[in-house]
Order: structure tokens, then C-alpha cells, then sequence
């Protein structure tokens, strides 16, 4: 391994383990890492290779991939867990078993469920054996989110934040949440004419007034807080309107059309 990798690596294994992590420092360490991996022929390694700096290059990928999510990069994430498959699949009986390979595995597949791609979660997913799906807690994790989404269990996925066995995890749950709230928001809508504040809150699993108030403003929702209330804006009857004049105003058209037909 060159020096000035060496070197770099060091500093991103001192930075990245630092109390806090030192995310700022590590993403501007990893495009050079990178490039060393490419000139030593070990981002995407082929035959006879050095097993020992295949260790290092495998974990400089996770600490990218890790760094990604604590810097909110989901596409860079992507782009280092597509480079890991070679480490985790085609050098999985000659290297050392990574600690952070199931965490990695469990933040892509809830990657997929904030990204709604549900086929290819079911896929990922049966690429593994079945006892790790059974028991590794960074596995089931996701697997039991992907189950209480399709039940609707929503109070479930919001305290499986609390619940997730690695913080990065979090971030995705937040993404979760967000798809989850539009949702209860569309219902809410097209069912109530207003909601106390309180009420509103608990249904968007909102845990002060002031992230309700956000919201409520992004949706155009009117908020009256002498009344304590929120009242909801009804786009689908006001476009009605119109097309419903038109309608009328057609068929009257149509209807001379036809007296002065006969």
C-alpha cells in the first residue's frame, strides 16, 4: 500500500472515530482515499490481491458509506454500498467477517422502503439466509418496518426510532415519517373540515406545536390559534367548480345545436 494512502487512512480512521465523528472531515478525506484505491487497483479489485489491503479498502468503503448518512448523502451512500458487493460477495470466504457489513446491508434495505421500491427490498432480502433475516437485529429492523408499513402500523415505524440498533438508522425512520405523515395529511383532508390542534398533533405524530405549525404551513393549512384549531384547505371542491360550469355551459351548446338540427 502507497504511503500517502497509508497516511490518509489514518487520518480518516482517527477522524471518523473521534467523539463526535468528524463527518466534515472525512467526506473531504474519502475522495482522496478513493483515488488511491483506483491507482492501487483495490476500489474494484480482481484476482490475486493482497488480503490484507483488501481489508483496508473494504473498510474505508464503510466509512464512507457510514459518513454518507451522517452527512444526509443518500446517493453517496448508494454509490459506496455498490462497491462493497465485490468485498461482501466475491471475497466473503477469503476475508476476515466485517463487523459493519449487517449494518450496511440493513441501512440499504430501509433505504429502499423510504424509496418505495418494494420489489427490489424483497429481492435484497432473499439474497441472505434466512437465519441472519431471523435474527440479526440490523436485518430485522428493517424487515419488521416493511411489515407494520404494509399493516399501517404507523405508531409502530415512529417508535422504532427509538428502537433502531444503530444511529444512522434513525435518519431513515425521519425519511419514513415524513412519506407517513403526507399520507395521515391527505386523510385528514379529505375527512375533516378542521381538527383541534392537540388532535392534529397526535395523528402526525408530532411531539411539539411549533413542528405542527410547520407543517401545517407547508400544506396551506389555516391555523387559528386563539381557537386552538386547524382548519383544511379543500382544493378538490374548489376545482369542482369549474368543470362542472363548463359541463352545463356544454350541454346548453349542445342542446341548441340539436333544435336547430330538427
Amino acid at each position: 500500500m502507497a504511503a500517502n494512502l497509508k497516511t490518509y487512512y489514518e487520518e480518516l480512521g482517527r477522524a471518523f472515530h473521534s467523539k463526535p465523528c468528524n463527518v466534515t472531515k472525512c467526506v473531504a478525506l474519502l475522495p482522496k482515499l478513493k483515488l488511491g484505491l483506483i491507482e492501487a487497483g483495490l476500489l474494484l479489485p480482481q484476482g490475486d490481491v493482497n488480503l490484507g489491503d483488501l481489508v483496508v479498502a473494504r473498510d474505508i468503503l464503510e466509512i464512507g458509506a457510514f459518513a454518507s448518512i451522517r452527512n444526509r448523502d443518500v446517493p453517496s451512500f448508494d454509490r459506496y454500498f455498490s462497491q462493497l458487493q465485490t468485498f461482501y460477495t466475491d471475497y466473503s470466504e477469503s476475508l476476515p467477517p466485517s463487523k459493519r457489513e449487517y449494518p450496511i446491508r440493513g441501512l440499504n434495505l430501509i433505504r429502499l422502503l423510504t424509496q418505495n421500491r418494494i420489489a427490489e427490498f424483497h429481492t435484497t432480502l432473499e439474497c441472505l439466509d434466512a437465519d441472519v433475516i431471523a435474527e440479526n437485529p440490523f436485518i430485522k429492523h428493517p424487515v419488521n418496518l416493511e411489515r407494520w408499513l404494509m399493516e399501517g402500523s404507523y405508531s409502530k415505524v415512529w417508535n422504532a426510532r427509538e428502537e433502531a440498533p444503530a444511529e444512522e438508522y434513525k435518519f431513515f425512520v425521519d425519511s419514513l415519517m415524513g412519506t407517513i405523515r403526507n399520507e395521515i395529511a391527505s386523510c385528514e383532508e379529505a375527512a375533516y373540515d378542521s381538527l383541534p390542534l392537540k388532535e392534529a398533533a397526535t395523528l402526525l405524530f408530532f411531539t411539539n406545536k411549533s413542528e405542527l405549525l410547520t407543517f401545517a404551513q407547508k400544506r396551506g393549512w389555516q391555523v387559528d390559534l386563539t381557537e386552538n384549531t386547524i382548519t383544511f384547505k379543500r382544493k378538490g371542491e374548489e376545482k369542482m367548480e369549474i368543470p362542472k360550469q363548463r359541463l352545463i355551459a356544454a350541454s346548453l351548446a349542445y342542446a341548441r345545436e340539436l333544435e336547430q338540427i330538427v
